[in-house]
């Protein structure tokens, strides 16, 4: 099986180059950095890109590129925890509140739905500003606001899935409820659910960047993307390179993961693969 019949144009095969690259760089990042992202240097503030400075350097000296490297791992890695996070929480209330029906389904579902009444961003924004700026507040944040779209899929999903022939064959082999659930019933979901986690891979490192950008998220000096826009906006006019390079991560990563999440839909997604013929 060859990955290159997934990719169906030259944007596809760069979104996936670049996504790989940016996982890359957030694991390898640190090791190949030049200067110390942190290390203060007044006698070089504002130097404009050079072959010493990729990227240039900031109000204090610090160099943007290896700012912009760890970045990618501090970004990638807030992202990847708030997704694994809120991907359990929904999937357990999910799964109880379909397969348990009743009063408790109703519970579950009337109180998530007054979760999603609330716009994300705005309940993020309000609860991060609630724990205290910093990093582990912005993900604690999204944490709190990001479960019940996991929970309303989830259950969509376990309640479409659980009365087919597959799930009804197992019960009658004498499979157990709880074997059922986690070897049949989950894996069988998975499919919507892993385009779901990658689609919202883009969205919260962009939520996580904003959050950093208003000052409730990440604080200067920590390398964060967010973050070094909102050090280097006041001298954009005389260094334009201190907000361009971790606002071009930014967008250039949630471009990328947005596609992969449009591929792997096109890809798993079996209505969608059925209109294709």
């Amino acid at each position: 099986m060859k990955f290159g019949k997934y990719l169906r144009s030259p944007l596809e095969i760069a979104a996936v180059f670049f996504a790989v690259l940016m996982v890359v760089l957030a694991l390898i990042g640190p090791l190949i950095a030049p200067h110390d992202p942190y290390g203060v240097d007044f006698y070089n503030r504002f130097l404009p890109p050079s072959a010493e400075y990729f990227f240039g350097t900031d109000a204090t000296g610090r160099d943007v590129f290896s700012r912009v490297l760890y970045g990618a791992r501090l970004t990638l890695a807030s992202a990847l925890v708030v997704i694994v996070i809120v991907a359990v929480i929904g999937i357990i209330i999910g799964v109880v509140s379909a397969l348990s029906g009743g009063i408790l389904d109703d519970i579950l579902m009337r109180f998530t739905d007054i979760w999603l009444a609330f716009p994300p961003l705005v309940l993020a924004l309000g609860f991060a500003a609630a724990f205290g700026a910093g990093i582990n507040a912005a993900i604690l944040a999204l944490v709190i606001t990001w479960w019940p779209g996991y929970a309303r899929l989830t259950r969509a999903l376990i309640v479409e899935t659980k009365d087919k022939d597959f799930i009804v064959a197992a019960k009658a082999m004498g499979v157990g409820k709880f074997r059922t659930i986690i070897f049949h019933l989950i894996p069988n979901s998975l499919d919507v659910l892993f385009v779901q986690l990658s689609l919202d891979v883009a969205a919260v490192i962009l939520v996580i960047s904003g959050l950093s950008f208003i000052g409730v998220g990440a604080q200067i000096p920590l390398a964060e993307w967010g973050a070094m826009i909102a050090d280097g906006r006041s001298a954009m006019s005389r260094a334009w390179w201190v907000v361009l390079f971790p606002g071009l991560a930014i967008l250039l990563t949630a471009v990328s993961f947005n596609l992969v999440g449009d591929i792997l839909r096109r890809e798993l997604d079996p209505a969608l693969r059925t209109r294709e013929f």
